[in-house]
């Protein structure tokens, strides 16, 4: 993939204001959304749309489960806002925690640690290293970092935090992963959110800069533009903002209010809903202070996706119930929304088994006419892709960052597999072990996270072929003519998801292709 880096890349950004006038036209975008969306339930439960009855059950809560998630999203980015900036009083005590594990390149560390020594704000940052490698103690120690030898800590990256805690005294923590690369001003930009004593954390956005280096990197990108922008945004402005795993700066009363630093999968969210039930406030400041990695290949993306699911059905099913009466209203709501994201998996293949049940079984969901299905959905749709171009404006890099993130929606696909089985290891409780995400792209055969989309694919063509056969050889003239638009109907609903799985394939040949990389070793010299 082409790499493009605009002259600001690499420059602080933010996301622009907010007035009251974004904000009314997004209500009214909002609203005509919402009339589309009860024009369109009016239709759909109608009682001669009635096919069978069960199957009508599972597509009806599948269908009306994403559209209450597009509701609630609505809903978030009506709370859009940003925090009034503050200058950061002198004389804090910071730290800054980046943990480092058998594996990770050395390199990474060099640039890591060098930018850190370079942020303006004064602090101390300490290498909290497992390695058992000398060589990281000596890179520490040239960059003026303080090497915390923390072999076999339990609880991974969390519990080598915990055990820094207790090692260290400052009253703020940054926590930064060591593949994410500080710009001078990043503390600046943070600290003085803090002069409101009550605010637990303060979150900023992420930017990556090794997203050109293949469709699945560029993909991972795209998934975090919005969640980074105006998402977050709407959930700072209902108090819940939550933590993510790296460039969240911590008020260290906070952290051991809770009894320090969740541990888990899904630790930053377990933190997030920790420190949010003990009553600290939130602030989620969307601007672009120190840049990372996604997963470069899909294999890696696919591991990263799967302990995320893991981690975060943990934080729908332990951290929610017994913390549920401690969380406001929006908060049990973003929670509880965010916990259920990764049943996708579970809707995508209700959705792909549908045309294959009508075509193989003879079973049908819903007796329906394909165009006034295309009539009463197509006005959601269209807002819902409006309200999504419009919210673009608070992106945090809105010059690098705009447009349709279709590869993003493409990976999201490709991932169902992925987050079923996340949710299914959930339900039976299966543990999976923490694994960094890969820093490189990781070379060999094409991913076993594929097999399903070849499935899928084969299932497709083979179907394509039955009906063609069984219309020309097995139906009369008037069948044909009857059947004519269900059937194609059908296969307009199940080409979609053949066409996405094919692009997924491309994303996974192009990994098996990859060479392994230092990203890193391209950043300018000046940070």
């Amino acid at each position: 993939m082409k790499k493009v880096f605009s002259e600001n890349f690499w420059k602080i950004s933010s996301a622009r204001p907010v007035n009251t006038f974004r904000k009314l036209v997004l209500i009214s975008l909002v609203i005509s959304g919402l009339i589309s969306i009860i024009r369109f339930g009016d239709w759909w439960f109608r009682e001669e749309h009635l096919g069978n009855l069960f199957l009508f059950i599972v597509l009806s809560a599948t269908l009306w489960y994403g559209m209450l998630r597009l509701i609630i999203i609505w809903i978030n980015y009506l709370g859009v806002s940003r925090p009034n900036f503050q200058e950061a009083p002198e004389g804090l005590s910071v730290a800054i925690f980046t943990t480092s594990s058998p594996g990770e390149p050395l390199s990474m560390f060099e640039k890591t640690l060098e930018a850190c020594s370079k942020i303006d704000y004064p602090h101390t940052t300490y290498l909290l290293d497992d390695t058992k490698d000398s060589r990281f103690r000596e890179v520490a120690e040239k960059y003026g970092a303080v090497w915390l030898e923390l072999v076999g800590v339990p609880g991974a990256k969390a519990g080598k935090i915990n055990a820094a805690l207790k090692m260290t005294n400052e009253d703020f923590i940054l926590v930064l992963d060591p593949d994410h690369v500080p710009f001078p001003e990043f503390l600046d930009q943070t600290l003085g959110f803090f002069s409101d004593p009550k605010v637990g954390f303060v979150q900023v956005s992420q930017g990556y800069y090794n997203q050109f280096r293949s469709f699945t990197a560029k993909a991972a990108a795209e998934q975090t533009y919005t969640f980074y922008g105006p998402t977050q945004m709407g959930m700072n402005g209902y108090n819940c903002a939550v933590a993510i795993g790296a460039n969240c700066t911590f008020r260290r009363e906070a952290l051991e209010s809770i009894g320090g630093h969740g541990i888990g999968l899904a630790e930053d969210l377990v933190t997030s809903i920790r420190i949010h039930a003990a009553g600290w406030k939130s602030i989620y400041h969307p601007v672009i202070v120190a840049r990372g990695l996604v997963p470069e290949d899909f294999g890696s993306f696919c591991k990263q996706q799967l302990k995320w699911a893991r981690g975060v059905h943990e934080v729908l099913f332990e951290e929610v119930p017994r913390l549920f009466s401690k969380l406001s209203f929006w908060q049990k709501l973003s929670y509880m929304t965010i916990g259920t994201y990764y049943l996708e998996g579970l809707v995508s293949l209700i959705y792909l088994l549908i045309p294959f049940l009508f075509f193989w079984f003879d079973l049908l969901p819903a007796k329906m006419y394909f165009v006034e299905f295309v009539e009463f959905g197509f006005p959601v749709l269209f807002f819902s892709t409006i309200i999504y171009f419009y919210v673009q404006q608070w992106l945090s890099f809105p010059s690098g960052e705009s447009g349709l993130h279709w590869r993003g929606m493409v990976m999201k696909f490709a991932c169902w597999p992925v987050y079923l089985m996340g949710f299914l290891l959930s339900l039976v409780n299966k543990k999976i072990p923490y694994i960094p995400t890969a820093k490189q792209a990781v070379q060999g055969k094409l991913s076993p996270f594929a097999k399903p989309l070849v499935v899928q694919i084969f299932l497709y063509l083979v179907t394509l072929v039955y009906v063609f056969y069984s219309r020309k050889f097995e139906m009369n003239e008037v069948e044909i003519i009857e059947s004519a638009e269900i059937t194609y109907g059908m296969l307009a609903f199940a080409s979609i998801p053949f066409v996405l799985a094919l692009i997924s394939l491309y994303a996974v040949w192009e990994s098996s292709q990859l060479e392994a990389e230092s990203p890193w070793q391209e950043i300018p010299k000046q940070l």
